[in-house]
């Protein structure tokens, strides 16, 4: 039976809790009451002269086709992003938990990428996709293949999911590791006498055993490649060419800190902030469901 935890005074409890409300509050409360006044104004750079016009904003939004575009670059992006993440950091996870010579060097290379912040990561796989002299670039030259990312979006929307997804492999590793480590042996040894295939082991055991750490890190990854990945793609393109890297989240700096369209930025940024709290809670009522504790 679980015992309740109860606090004589009530005003320790507040204490105790006090310091994150008030981060809450400051970080995220304030700044979005903020966000979503000032998306029902217009108003000129400088802040001297405000209209309240109510919606107007959004209803450009919606019929602006470049909004449109950054909103079809974000899904492509997200979903890029966020599958091949988790692939790929699966895929090392599973190699890293057998028993391999030097697997603690190879698990330390695999968590370095982790602590490079995330412009310096666009900026390395930029010099690497260099057009003129990048290694990669040179490489698929070589075989054929005519590298230009400056000239050509599909190209530059391929680097930029690249970039992210490297960036984050490292923490999906850190947790698939951990979640792989956290299963008894016992149930795979069982399963191997019984006649079990590797794969038939890893897609009936191992991986249902994995949907918790699975379904959290689904979570997280499409929350990063919504709002980490900015300096990404500051770094590599600046949401070029053409528009055709450009995601939500630079639009709304795009339009906000270079065009100078507080209105118009802040109902985008409303409007991204909508959609990410839509998805989450959409995957934590349906995706959760499939989840076996």
């Amino acid at each position: 039976m679980l015992k309740r935890v109860s606090f004589q005074n009530n005003g320790l409890a507040f204490m105790l809790v006090a310091p994150q409300l008030l981060v809450t509050f400051i970080f995220f409360l304030w700044p979005a009451s903020q966000a979503l006044y000032q998306s029902l104004l217009l108003e000129d750079a400088f802040g001297l002269n405000r209209e309240f016009v109510w919606f107007e904003n959004f209803e450009f939004l919606f019929h602006d086709p470049y909004y449109l575009r950054a909103l079809k670059n974000t899904v492509v992006f997200s979903v890029s992003t966020a599958a091949l993440g988790l692939l790929v950091s699966l895929l090392f996870a599973v190699m890293a938990d057998r028993a391999i010579k030097n697997a603690t060097i190879y698990k330390t290379l695999l968590i370095w990428p982790y602590a490079v912040a995330p412009v310096i990561a666009g900026v390395l796989w930029l010099f690497m996709f260099n057009p003129s002299n990048g290694i990669l670039a040179l490489s698929l030259r070589a075989v054929g293949v005519d590298w230009n990312h400056v000239l050509n979006g599909n190209q530059a929307m391929v680097l930029v999911i690249i970039s992210a997804t490297w960036k984050q492999i490292s923490y999906n590793f850190l947790f698939f590791l951990a979640g792989l480590q956290a299963i008894p042996k016992s149930l795979i040894e069982a399963a191997a006498i019984d006649g079990a295939s590797p794969s038939r082991r890893f897609w009936t055991i191992v991986f249902p055993l994995l949907s918790p750490t699975t379904f959290f890190l689904l979570v997280v990854n499409i929350v990063y490649a919504f709002f980490d990945t900015f300096g990404i793609i500051h770094g590599i393109t600046q949401g070029g060419p053409a528009g055709s890297t450009e995601i939500l989240v630079y639009k709304v700096f795009n339009d906000g800190f270079i065009a100078q369209d507080l209105g118009g930025s802040a109902a985008q940024s409303v409007i991204l902030m909508a959609i990410v709290i839509t998805l989450t809670v959409v995957q934590f009522k349906y995706i959760e469901r499939r989840v076996e504790y």
